[in-house]
């Protein structure tokens, strides 16, 4: 599993081993293997100049070697996501019994602050539909209408949207049976509107026997992520928005927050999303809850200042 801008080289023997676990028993990405594969590789090489083999690292050196990241001025975001992977490569070296012992699991979370996602107001959202709409060409505003349609009103990730096949459609439109992380399937319900727009898209899509719903020229046979990203930015210029705040993620964000303002069961969104953990899905609590604290401040009779008596 190559990385990127380097030379193809093997992993050791026991990185290599937990790369075909998680590739056997979890279904990992090619992504998510070459990202397992960086944070073994780079924990491994700063052992090796210590003189120590990472397979038989102490929790002293693993320390030490989390608290080095911080010295290379590495976030606490990637030192987190070093941290679990050596937590889960050494959680596999005691389950195969390659190891006795687990030196990481008694390593300290790094500390992270909570990075709220950036969320688009309704009225912004109405503001890029219109915008697709008036679309000089007929069949370039009915595939951007239904890509704001889905990714709005059905939560999806980019990566699902891009890829998604006709047959995930149900005979009625009211569902999407996404296949997501992990190769995880879920239903996501579709409104009246996004309805209307894929029903519009898939009237009119070239060629129309492809068996995605946004056909491209491309390798794989359908849209790429990054040019569904590089549509959303130019169709936010149009729009009025700045292209910085818009993605398909923004829009996954405002399914969910604006779902959780309307008073939707957190479950229920966690299921919609996707998530395998609803501590994932509590952010958007956290976003709901301050927009809704500003409208109190700002809105409500009560909060203005009031004289002393």
């Amino acid at each position: 599993m190559p990385r990127r801008g380097r030379a193809a080289t093997a992993p050791s023997p026991r990185i290599e081993a937990f790369l075909e676990m998680l590739a056997a028993a979890r279904n990992a990405s090619p992504h998510t293997l070459r990202a397992y594969q960086a944070d073994l590789e780079d924990a491994e090489a700063a052992l090796l100049r210590r003189g120590l083999a990472l397979d038989a690292a102490t929790t002293g050196a693993l320390a030490g070697y989390m608290a080095g990241l911080r010295a290379r001025g590495l976030g606490a975001a990637s030192a987190a996501r070093r941290r679990s992977s050596l937590r889960q490569f050494f959680r596999f070296l005691v389950e195969e019994r390659m190891r006795a012992d687990d030196p990481a699991a008694a390593l300290d979370a790094p500390r992270r602050g909570r990075r709220l996602p950036r969320v688009l107001g309704v009225a912004e959202v109405e503001a890029l539909i219109a915008a697709a709409r008036a679309a000089a060409d007929a069949m370039a505003a009915r595939r951007l209408v239904a890509i704001v349609e889905l990714l709005y009103a059905a939560g999806l990730r980019v990566s699902e949207l891009a890829s998604l096949p006709v047959a995930a459609i149900d005979r009625d439109r009211r569902f999407l049976l996404v296949r997501g992380k992990g190769s995880k399937e879920r239903l996501a319900p579709l409104n009246d509107a996004a309805r209307a727009a894929l029903a519009t898209w898939l009237e009119a899509r070239k060629p129309a026997g492809s068996r995605y719903v946004f056909p491209s020229n491309a390798g794989a046979g359908h849209l790429t992520t990054e040019r569904v990203a590089q549509l959303l930015k130019a169709l936010a210029v149009r729009a009025g928005l700045d292209p910085r705040r818009v993605s398909p993620h923004v829009l996954r964000h405002a399914f969910a927050t604006h779902l959780i303002e309307g008073g939707a069961d957190l479950r229920a969104v966690q299921r919609m999303l996707g998530h395998a953990d609803i501590a994932t899905t509590q952010i958007y609590t956290h976003v709901a809850g301050n927009r809704l604290r500003r409208l109190v401040e700002t809105a409500h009779p009560l909060a203005r200042a009031r004289p002393r008596r």
